[in-house]
C-alpha cells in the first residue's frame, strides 16, 4: 500500500442502524415517519384484550403506591402523602400539633384508668364520683385546649401564608391534638419544644 493509496481512499459509508424502539426518532438518513405511523406505533387499546393480566398489573401498581404512600407517612416526603396531608399549612400544623403537649393526648390513658375505676365502682362510691370528674373533667379541658391551641395556629397560618386555612383544617388540628404522639401518622418530624418549621 502506498502512500498515495492511503490518502486517496474514499471513506467506507456508514451502515444505516435498524430502529428497534418505534418510540425513539429515527436517525439521520432515513425518513422521518408519519404522524400516522407514530400514532398507530403508540395506540394501546382501552379495554386489555387480556383482563387476568391487567388485573394483576393493576393490583402490583396499586401496591406500589400504597407502599410509597406509607413510606411517606414515616418519613413525611410530601410528594407522596395523601391528598388530606398535602400542603405546606397542613405540615405547619402537623408541626405545631407535634411541639407541643396537648391535653387530648392523656385521654387514653386516663380511659384505661376510668375503666380499672369502674371495676372498683360496685364496691365504692368514690371511685364512681372519680370516674365521672375524670371522664368529664378531662374531655371539657381537652376541647378547650384544642380549640385555643387552633385559635393560635389560625393566626399563624394567616401571617405566614397570606390567607384563611385551607376547610378542614381545624378538625385535621384537632384530631391530631387527641392522638397519642407515637401513633400520629404521618410520623411527628419535630420535637417537642421546637419551633415548628
Amino acid at each position: 500500500m502506498t502512500w498515495d493509496d492511503l490518502f486517496m481512499a474514499k471513506p467506507a459509508s456508514p451502515q444505516p442502524v435498524e430502529n428497534e424502539d418505534a418510540t425513539v426518532p429515527p436517525t439521520k438518513g432515513q425518513p422521518t415517519p408519519k404522524r400516522k405511523e407514530q400514532e398507530a406505533a403508540r395506540k394501546r387499546p382501552l379495554v386489555p384484550t387480556d383482563r387476568k393480566a391487567a388485573a394483576k398489573s393493576g393490583r402490583e401498581a396499586g401496591r406500589l403506591a400504597r407502599l410509597k404512600q406509607r413510606e411517606a407517612m414515616m418519613t413525611g416526603d410530601e410528594a407522596h402523602l395523601p391528598l388530606r396531608d398535602k400542603g405546606p399549612a397542613k405540615r405547619f400544623i402537623r408541626d405545631y400539633v407535634d411541639a407541643r403537649w396537648n391535653v387530648g393526648e392523656f385521654m387514653l390513658p386516663v380511659m384505661v384508668l376510668v375503666l380499672a375505676l369502674t371495676f372498683l365502682g360496685s364496691r365504692f362510691a368514690w371511685a364512681m364520683l372519680l370516674v365521672f370528674i375524670l371522664v368529664y373533667g378531662l374531655i371539657l379541658v381537652g376541647v378547650l385546649d384544642a380549640w385555643l391551641m387552633w385559635r393560635r395556629i389560625r393566626k399563624q397560618l394567616v401571617a405566614r401564608f397570606g390567607e384563611e386555612p385551607p376547610r378542614g383544617s381545624a378538625w385535621y388540628a384537632a384530631t391530631r391534638a387527641f392522638q397519642m404522639r407515637r401513633s400520629r401518622m404521618p410520623r411527628a418530624q419535630v420535637a417537642r419544644g421546637a419551633a415548628p418549621r
